[in-house]
Order: C-alpha cells, then sequence, then structure tokens
C-alpha cells in the first residue's frame, strides 16, 4: 500500500514540475522528487512505474534515469540475492522499450551495463554479460533493436566513474569486455545482415574500437565490419556512424595498448587510400557542409595520429599534408581549424631536438633535420597565406555580441598558435617576409581610407604573433615596418594593434641597427595611442613599458622627456585614455630606466617620480583625518599602488629605503585611519611588502614602526594583509640577530591573536584569507627564523590551530594549512631544523594519531578529489618523519573505517604504498594508491557518510600536553 502511495506521490510531483503555472511549486516538487531518488524506496517505486502500462511519457522518462542512478551509485543497497530479480526486470524493460521512446531505452541500457560493471561475469552465466546478450537476442530476434543499444553502452560504462564500483572490479570489467571483443564483433557482424540496423551496428562497432585493444589490426584489416564501414564512405549519404568508425579505427592504429603504427600496418594500409579517396569530396561546393566537416574530420584524425610517420616527408605521407592544406584552406573556420593541432604537432616533431632520427653522428641528425624541415617548407608557406587572412575584422564588428566578439579573440589566438608553428619551421624572418607582402599588399588597396584599414590590421596582428621568432637585428623587413606604421590612418582598432606591435618590438628597436632611430617615430604613435581610445591607450602603455623595459641603457639620457610622456598621460595634462591600471605600466617603464642610472641621479629621479604621485595624497591628508576615512578606497589605491610599482621596480635599495623613511609619516596616516578598510589595507601593504624586499637591510628604523603599526593594527581590525606583509618581513630579516627582539613579539602577538581567531572549523571557512596567510607566515617563520618561532609560546597553539583547519574547504587556506604541516614533518631536511626536533617531536607525537585520522579523513572524502596530492604529501612527510609509529597510526585511522567499505586487499595494498614511499620509494606509486583509496571511500554519498562517521575528522581528541 506504501509503494502504491508513493507512485501517486511521484506522479504528482511531476505533474507539479512540467505543468503547475507557480514557480515555487515547481521547485518545491523539483526538491522532493531528488530527495526521493535517493531513498531506498525508489528502487521499487521507479521499477513498477516503468511496468505500469499507464505510465505517461515524463514519468518513464523520470522512472528510468532513477533507476539508472541507482543501479550506477546505490546498488549496494540491495542484497546480494537481489541481482536475479533486477537483471531480469531490467530485460523486461529493455524489451518492452526496445522501440522507445529512445531516451528510456538508452537509459535502461546504461542501467544494465552499469549492473554488469559492478557484478562479476560468472554471476551473469557462462561468458558474462556478452554471452548472456548474445543468447537473449538469439532467442527473442524481435527485441534486437534494444539489445544493439545495450552493446553499444557497455564498452563506453567500463570508464564511467559515476558508477560506484570498486576501483579492482572496473579494472576487471575492462578486461572481461576485451576478452569477450570477438563475440562482440561477430554479433555485430550478424546483425550487418539486417539492412535497417547498419547505422546501429557501426556505431556499436565504434563504442567496442574505443577499448583500443582485444582484437590485431591484421583481423580488422579484412573484417566485415570495417570493409562496411570504409565502403560507407563513399555512399551518397554520408553515414556518422561509418565515419565514427573509421575515426575510431585511425585513433586504434595509433594508441599504444594495439600496438601503434609500428605494427598496426596492414590495418593502416586499407584505411588511408579509402579516406584519401574522399579529398575531392572537400571542393565538391553541392556537397553538405556537415559531410565536409565529417571528411575534415578523419583528415584530422589521419593527421594527428600519423604525425610521426608523416614528418618522415615521404610522398605518401605528403599527399596527406596536401590534403590538409585544403581542408585549411576551408572558407568555414571550423572546419579549416580542425588542422591547426596537426600543424602544432608536426613542427614538433621537426624541430625537437631529440629526434628519433638515427643517422650517426650529431652532424648526419643535424643534416637529416635541416632536411626535412626543407621538404615542408613549401607547406607552411602556403599555411601562413592561408590562415593570416582569418584574422581580419568583420565588416560590422561593432554590432557583433559579447560571445560573437569572444570567439572572434579566440579565432585570433588559435591562428597566432599557428603562425608561430610556421616560424618554428620556417624562421622568424622568412615568416615575417611573406606577412610583410600581405601588409603591403592590404596597405596598396586602403590608402587613407577609414572603412578599408581592417587588411592592413589583420596584417599587423600577424606580424605582432611571430616577433618573437623574429631576429632581432633583422635588417630586411623590420625598418620598412616602423616607417610604414605613422603613414597608416589613426582608426582605433588599427592604432591599437599598432601600438601592440611597437612593443612586441622593442627588442629590435634596442638591437637593430637602424632601430633607435626609429624611437621617437614610434613614440609619437603611442602618445596619439593614449589619446585615442582605451583600447588604443591601453595597448601604447603597455608598449612604452616594453620599450623603457628593453631599451632602458639608451633612454637613460632621455628622463626629462619620459618624465614629460608620464605627466602628460598620468597627471591630467593631456587627454589620456587609458585606466589607472594602464597608468602603471607607465610608471613601471620609468622606474626600469631609473634603475639604469647611477645612484645619485637615481635619487632625484626617484624622488621625482615619488612626488608626483604623494601631492595627491598629501592633500588629501592635509583636509583632516575625517576627509582621509570618508573617501572612497579607490582614490587613495590610484596612488598608492603606483608606489607599490616604483618600491618594486626602481633596483635601488638604499634609495628606495630612503624615499619610504621620508614617505612613513603619509603612511602611518592611512595606516591609522583606513585600518578598517581592506582594500585600502591592502594596496598599502602591497607598497610596503616591495619597498621591503627592495631595500631589504636599508630600511632601518622603518622597519621598527612598520612592525609595530601592524601588529597594534591587526589585533584591532583582523585585515589578512598585514600577515602577509609580515611574511615578506621575516623572509628578509628573519636571520638578522639586530631584529631578533621586534621579530619574536610581532610572532608572538600576530599568532597568538590568529589562534583565538581560528577556533572551530566555522571560523576557518568564515575567515579563510586570515587561514590562508596565517599559515604561509608560519611557513616562513619554519624557513627563515626556526630559532624564535619553535621555541615560542604560540608554536604549540598554532599546531593545534592547523589540525582544526585541515578539513577547510577553502582552497588556498587548505593548502597552506596542509604545507604548513608538511614543514614541521619535515624539519630535519632544513639546515636548522635539526637542533629542534626534540620539541618537534614533544608536540606531534602526541597528537600523530589524531593528526592521521584527519589526513586520512581529507582523503577518503572530507576534502575534494583536487587536494589528494597534497594532502598525500603531508601524509607521506609524517610517515618519512616517525617511520612504524607512523605506519602504525595510519593502520588504526584506515581500521576506523568498516570492512564492508574498505576491504582488507584494499587496505593492505595501500598500507604497503605508504611504507614503500616512505622508504624512498617513487611517490608515484603512493599517489595512485591514495586515489584508489578515495575512489574506493567516495564511490556513493552513502558510503562516504559511513566513512566521515567513523573518522569524525573534526573531533580532534587531543591528549593534553604536559
Amino acid at each position: 500500500m506504501q509503494s502504491m502511495e508513493l507512485q501517486n506521490t511521484v506522479k504528482e510531483a511531476l505533474n507539479a514540475l512540467y505543468h503547475h503555472p507557480d514557480d515555487a511549486v515547481r521547485m518545491q516538487a523539483d526538491r522532493w522528487l531528488q530527495d526521493f531518488q535517493r531513498t531506498i524506496d525508489a528502487w521499487q517505486v521507479a521499477d513498477n512505474l516503468l511496468h505500469d502500462a499507464t505510465s505517461n511519457p515524463e514519468t518513464l522518462i523520470f522512472c528510468s534515469q532513477t533507476l539508472r542512478s541507482k543501479v550506477q551509485r546505490d546498488f549496494e543497497e540491495l542484497p546480494s540475492e537481489a541481482f536475479f530479480q533486477l537483471r531480469n526486470s531490467l530485460n523486461n524493460l529493455l524489451k518492452k522499450f526496445h522501440r522507445g521512446p529512445p531516451i528510456v531505452r538508452t537509459q535502461i541500457s546504461i542501467a544494465v551495463a552499469a549492473l554488469a560493471v559492478h557484478v562479476p561475469a560468472k554471476d551473469w552465466g557462462d561468458g558474462g554479460i556478452v554471452n548472456w546478450l548474445r543468447d537473449e537476442m538469439n532467442s527473442h530476434p524481435e527485441f534486437i533493436p534494444g539489445f544493439l543499444e545495450l552493446l553499444t553502452v557497455l564498452p563506453e560504462e567500463a570508464f564511467n566513474y559515476k558508477i560506484a564500483a570498486r576501483p579492482e572490479r572496473r579494472r576487471h570489467f575492462e578486461k572481461e569486455l576485451t576478452a569477450q571483443m570477438e563475440i562482440a564483433l561477430n554479433i555485430l557482424t550478424a546483425c550487418l545482415n539486417i539492412s535497417e540496423l547498419k547505422e546501429q551496428v557501426l556505431e556499436a562497432f565504434a563504442s567496442w574500437l574505443r577499448l583500443k585493444h582485444g582484437i590485431p589490426g591484421s583481423v580488422l584489416a579484412t573484417h566485415p565490419l570495417v570493409l562496411t564501414a570504409l565502403s560507407s564512405l563513399n555512399s551518397d549519404i554520408l553515414s556518422e556512424a561509418s565515419v565514427n568508425v573509421v575515426s575510431e579505427l585511425i585513433h586504434y592504429t595509433a594508441s599504444k595498448s594495439s600496438g601503434g603504427v609500428s605494427v598496426q600496418g596492414p590495418l593502416i594500409q586499407v584505411i588511408v587510400p579509402q579516406v584519401m579517396n574522399l579529398q575531392a569530396q572537400l571542393r565538391d561546393s553541392s556537397k553538405d557542409e556537415e559531410d565536409v566537416k565529417a571528411i575534415a574530420r578523419l583528415f584530422a584524425d589521419m593527421g594527428d595520429s600519423y604525425v610521426e610517420l608523416i614528418a618522415t616527408g615521404s610522398s605518401e605521407a605528403m599527399m596527406i599534408v596536401n590534403a590538409l592544406l585544403e581542408v585549411a584552406s576551408h572558407p568555414e573556420y571550423d572546419i579549416a581549424s580542425m588542422t591547426f593541432n596537426f600543424w602544432h604537432s608536426l613542427q614538433v616533431v621537426l624541430t625537437k631536438r631529440n629526434s628519433d632520427i638515427s643517422f650517426g653522428d650529431e652532424t648526419s641528425i643535424e643534416a637529416e633535420r635541416n632536411q626535412r624541415l626543407q621538404v615542408f617548407r613549401q607547406s607552411y608557406e602556403s599555411l601562413v597565406s592561408l590562415v593570416s587572412s582569418r584574422v581580419q575584422y568583420p565588416q560590422a564588428y561593432q554590432d557583433l555580441s559579447y560571445e560573437d566578439l569572444k570567439e572572434f579573440k579566440q579565432t585570433r589566438y588559435a591562428v597566432a598558435d599557428v603562425l608561430t608553428d610556421a616560424a618554428s619551421v620556417l624562421g622568424g624572418d622568412a615568416t615575417l617576409q611573406i606577412l610583410y607582402m600581405k601588409l603591403l599588399e592590404a596597405i596598396s588597396c586602403c590608402g587613407n581610407e577609414q572603412s578599408e584599414w581592417r587588411p592592413a590590421e589583420a596584417a599587423l596582428f600577424c606580424i605582432r604573433a611571430i616577433s618573437s621568432y623574429v631576429s632581432v637585428v633583422e635588417t630586411n623587413v623590420m625598418p620598412q615596418v616602423m616607417d610604414l606604421l605613422p603613414k597608416l590612418p589613426h582608426q582605433p582598432q588599427l592604432l591599437q594593434t599598432v601600438c601592440l606591435i611597437i612593443g612586441a618590438f622593442s627588442k629590435w628597436l634596442d638591437a637593430a641597427p637602424s632601430g633607435f632611430s626609429k624611437l621617437p617615430l614610434v613614440i609619437d604613435i603611442l602618445m596619439s595611442g593614449m589619446r585615442t581610445s582605451e583600447d588604443s591607450a591601453a595597448a601604447a602603455a603597455l608598449a612604452f613599458r616594453h620599450i623603457c623595459d628593453d631599451c632602458r641603457r639608451k633612454l637613460c639620457t632621455y628622463c626629462k622627456e619620459l618624465f614629460h610622456i608620464y605627466y602628460t598621460a598620468v597627471n591630467g595634462e593631456g587627454s589620456f585614455k587609458g585606466s589607472a591600471d594602464d597608468s602603471l605600466h607607465l610608471v613601471e617603464a620609468l622606474s626600469m630606466v631609473i634603475t639604469e642610472l647611477p645612484p645619485e641621479p637615481a635619487k632625484v629621479a626617484l624622488e621625482e617620480l615619488c612626488a608626483s604621485v604623494v601631492t595627491p595624497l598629501q592633500a588629501v591628508i592635509n583636509q583632516g583625518p575625517e576627509v582621509l576615512e570618508k573617501k572612497h578606497a579607490r582614490e587613495l589605491t590610484v596612488h598608492i599602488d603606483r608606489f607599490a610599482y616604483i618600491f618594486r621596480y626602481v633596483n635601488h635599495p638604499e634609495a628606495v629605503a630612503d624615499s619610504v623613511h621620508r614617505l612613513w609619516p603619509i603612511f602611518k596616516a592611512i595606516f591609522d585611519l583606513r585600518a578598517w578598510d581592506m582594500r585600502t589595507m591592502e594596496s598599502l601593504c602591497r607598497a610596503c611588502k616591495y619597498a621591503v624586499r627592495t631595500s631589504g637591510r636599508f630600511m632601518g628604523t622603518t622597519i621598527g614602526a612598520m612592525l609595530e603599526e601592524i601588529q597594534g593594527l591587526y589585533q584591532q581590525h583582523h585585515q589578512p594583509c598585514f600577515l602577509y606583509l609580515s611574511s615578506e618581513v621575516i623572509k628578509i630579516f628573519g636571520s638578522d640577530p639586530s631584529c631578533a627582539s621586534y621579530l619574536k613579539n610581532m610572532i608572538e602577538v600576530l599568532f597568538k591573536h590568529t589562534t583565538s581567531l581560528l577556533t572551530s572549523i566555522k571560523e576557518f571557512t568564515t575567515r579563510p584569507d586570515i587561514a590562508d596567510d596565517c599559515f604561509l607566515l608560519a611557513s616562513r617563520c619554519i624557513r627563515y627564523c626556526p630559532q624564535l618561532f619553535i621555541p615560542s609560546a604560540v608554536f604549540p597553539a598554532l599546531i593545534d590551530c592547523a589540525m582544526i583547519g585541515i578539513t577547510v574547504q577553502h582552497r588556498e587556506a587548505s593548502n597552506s594549512v596542509l604545507t604548513f604541516l608538511s614543514d614541521i614533518f619535515d624539519l630535519a631536511k632544513s639546515s636548522k631544523g635539526e637542533e629542534y626536533l626534540s620539541i618537534r617531536d614533544s608536540l606531534i607525537i602526541p597528537r600523530g594519531a589524531t593528526i592521521t585520522r584527519i589526513l586520512v579523513a581529507a582523503l577518503t572524502g572530507a576534502l575534494p578529489n583536487s587536494r589528494l596530492e597534497t594532502v598525500a604529501y603531508a601524509l607521506l612527510a609524517l610517515t618519512r618523519a616517525y617511520g612504524m609509529q607512523a605506519l602504525e597510526w595510519a593502520r588504526e585511522s584506515v581500521s576506523l573505517i568498516p570492512l564492508t567499505v574498505v576491504k582488507e586487499v584494499e587496505r593492505s595494498r595501500f598500507f604497503q604504498a605508504l611504507s614503500e614511499a616512505a622508504s624512498g620509494a617513487d611517490v608515484n606509486t603512493l599517489i595512485l594508491s591514495v586515489e584508489e583509496l578515495s575512489d574506493v571511500c567516495r564511490r556513493n554519498r552513502t558510503v562516504q557518510e559511513i566513512v566521515q562517521g567513523a573518522l569524525k575528522p573534526l573531533e580532534l581528541n587531543l591528549v593534553p600536553v604536559l
């Protein structure tokens, strides 16, 4: 009776989900249905409704999905004797829905396949599921379409990690299918006689080929299924299924598990001529675009799979290359771009130094490599011409949607990659020559017409793409390119690209004989770029930075002019269209030139640069505390960020230290009145961090004032940036005895306050940035001042705090905690660490069992899969530090998990891998073992809850430390 009531409730909920006008009711119905799918009653209800002739399509779809999901994820809920009943029921449903609805039949097929993954082959009878399926098809030929779908999904489910099977069982299933490959192909061959099933048979064959092993290529070369697929390629209506089969055959011949191309010659010799026969269809305008795309895909597959063979440059290989060039010339980008991966792979093979070429000495090998490059030279020259036209802005680019514009930019990036591949083969200067001819052609047809800027912009974009491959002393083309730039119209997109190309060739401007003489010319262009549009201003500022970086020595005598450009662009004297972030490129540019000046002129220039930043900040401070407190953060950070760039890039430690000393009253005023404001504090701490990094021990008394300031403010406002500034101070001054008292006090104050904040996993979750920066600082302390940190009163409290935070879900915070613990376990590896091992051991050994239990919990579900490697390393470091004792802690922890979840053999495998890794074996073996244990413990929600319930990672059970 209860089952009937549930069935009716499911129907009512589905009706509400699909048809009720009220969104709230629909959401409530959806939540109820999701919760229902997790119950054990869902098995019987879904099965009953699927067998019920009165169920409507919505009910059938929902129940088939439910049953599929239950078999995949929750099969262990059922008693072992339920298998036969479930198999028979699913078999009956497969027969019932053999003609559809297709979505229902597919879900039932997946459910049967998932059942086969869970249950050993012997339980299906003699020979496993494939034999059982063959017998069913022989007994009930009228249901063959439904059984064919099951045969199709079987190999696919071998790699479906949604199925909550143990890794060992999944491996056995793959072996079972491989052993049954011949039977499966015999079934499919027999079904070829039913003409209306031909396409379905070929799809099933493609699916079985994805197993990549189980049948020799020499057998496949004459197999009826292969011959049928190849002959179907030439039919008027190109079958998607036949293309899928041939594509899989190509991948099969190149896969390691099948022996690769070296042993798959007979099959390759059958495939390649058949695909090559399709080349003419690439040019057939009457051909459906989807068919052309399918043919192009086969050529691309051949190129990708046989690239090593093609690289030999044989006449047969060049026929494939020419076909791929034809694909690359197709007007549809989606088709042409299918070849891009091939051109990259071929370039890698042709240019790699550790080539497989074995022609004796280095000279012979180099000669052979050059000969191969020569063979493909013309192909890559053609490729450059073909792809360079694809980056042109569309006619109505202003009307493009955001998504279309994004797609256009991605196209340009992809073409740029192809051009760099070509430049690797042809050489940058030769590629530049081809693109320069394109530029001349574009300029000749555009003149000064604003509307015809697009071809020239496209050519310049391509030239910029290969800039790093062009010789810095190139004399034939680059001088002419630079001379052309001022003559181009100042259309915003074109000017943006012109500015970017100037930046890209900054090394050429510095090194080429005529390069530096072009500088006044290009600076004028950059100034125009700064005034024209936001995009061109951003490009101009970036280019200016590149020029000042690469030409810094030559620009030292032009400081006055550079300051003029800076003031014009940044201080409102001109009409700079760039953002505040763009202006930072100009600050960086000037800072790099100042670095090249002698000490005294550098000091004067630094003061001038700082003065332009100080003035607006001082003006705000002079208006009084109330004004400074109420200012929007951005009004302050726009100036403070410039200080950060100055301190970072002016590499004159003493001069920077003097500047910081003079500026400290301003910084202190901002610290005192804006400590509540995270954005301002982050900006100011970043500036101080770079000042400390650049100045080092020249900071003198200023560093003491800075530390005192942040200690007091941290206790009031808990800004994480105070911790990362402290990390930088520890790195620079940690080993300086004269700073010991300052630093010891700072360490104790900061960590004592942090541990009082992070008292539970909830607090870690609420304050992940504080946790992240706290434990980064703690790791720095272990590295740079263990003598102050490890004997301190806060060290034990910080270890306890770290144990609480291991399972915080925030990625950076979790990684910082785990890294800190690993650093403690690895203390013996550090140069100063050994003398503190007794302190470490007195703290870790009483906590060892608990730490291990939490780490095992993290591996088995308390943290996401993506953290496995970090957690595994922490566990390994603990085991290396404490040997057999740590292995015993691990054994105790894993033994808390019931044997129904983790079998004895799985436990033993994990312990053995951990023990071997601790003794110096390959860590990758441990990672594989950890992944397997993790997979077992996360295989479904129920198992994960059992594991975490057993390990209780949030219950610390600390032993009091005397």
